[in-house]
């Protein structure tokens, strides 16, 4: 049968009701649904959707999510495409909707994040998994919110994702509403992800900087010359997909921010 969806750009597409094949564009979305266990209906993904590896292995790499390899994409045929404002081009979508159906997520916070999943659930028939999932990560957040409050974690942090320049993760973004949810205080009031010289970041006398996994892969080498520029801060290597990624891993998401709390709680 067909039904009707409205995604979140306000673009409204027709889709064969429940979708037999789908290619997702975003690897955290991509997670998403095979823990709403779509094993088969997935037949496509980007070559940076790793989770879980096993299944990453088994299908088509469709290019990446910045510049995705079309005429695969044609070749698989897909009854659903879905894909985020932010992660993907608009000249690669605009492109894909002129042949297939393409449902797109916008995403800027947690609550962003769970109507996604509420909505995604809805799109492939899987709405009690989905319930389920949300159930957990609501429940989690809200753990975190109270523990921030009852042990006055209130800490300036700058979060940064680059290097050569060094860029930060400002507000409008994903990572600044985490931040806030687990008790911390984000440094940058500028929009999105704006460069910043070490000198700079020198003179915001922040507590607390956070080297992010992805999408640079920061190492323990890397801690050295940020260290040395800000020797009265903590510099800390974090985990990027837990701060960035916002379907299903937010549930694993919950377990390490309590342990990270607990961390920063530490004399």
């Amino acid at each position: 049968m067909h039904k009707s969806f409205t995604d979140q750009l306000g673009n409204e597409i027709m889709i064969n009701y429940p979708p037999r094949r789908i290619i997702s564009l975003v690897p955290s979305q991509t997670e998403l649904l095979f823990d709403l266990g779509l094993d088969e209906e997935v037949v496509g993904l980007t070559k940076f959707c790793i989770h879980p590896i096993e299944k990453f292995a088994a299908k088509q790499k469709v290019g990446g999510t910045k510049k995705l390899n079309i005429d695969i994409i044609r070749e698989l045929k897909p009854d659903l495409i879905i894909g985020n404002k932010e992660e993907n081009s608009k000249a690669d979508i605009e492109l894909l909707q002129q042949e297939f159906p393409v449902w797109m997520s916008d995403i800027y916070n947690l609550e962003d994040a769970i109507q996604t999943i509420s909505d995604i659930g809805n799109l492939v028939d899987r709405q009690p998994e989905a319930t389920y999932l949300n159930h957990l990560i609501n429940a989690g957040f809200r753990d975190l919110q109270t523990l921030a409050l009852e042990k006055n974690i209130d800490k300036t942090v700058a979060y940064v994702i680059w290097k050569d320049p060094y860029m930060l993760a400002g507000r409008d973004t994903f990572i600044n509403d985490i931040l806030q949810k687990i008790g911390l205080r984000n440094i940058i009031n500028g929009s999105r992800y704006p460069e910043i010289e070490l000198p700079q970041l020198q003179t915001k006398n922040c507590e607390l900087v956070f080297l992010s996994s992805e999408p640079y892969p920061f190492k323990e080498k890397h801690l050295k010359e940020i260290r040395l520029a800000l020797p009265k801060t903590k510099v800390m290597l974090v985990d990027g997909e837990m701060f960035s990624w916002y379907g299903s891993r937010l549930v694993k998401a919950v377990q390490y921010f309590f342990e990270f709390q607990n961390q920063l709680l530490e004399k």
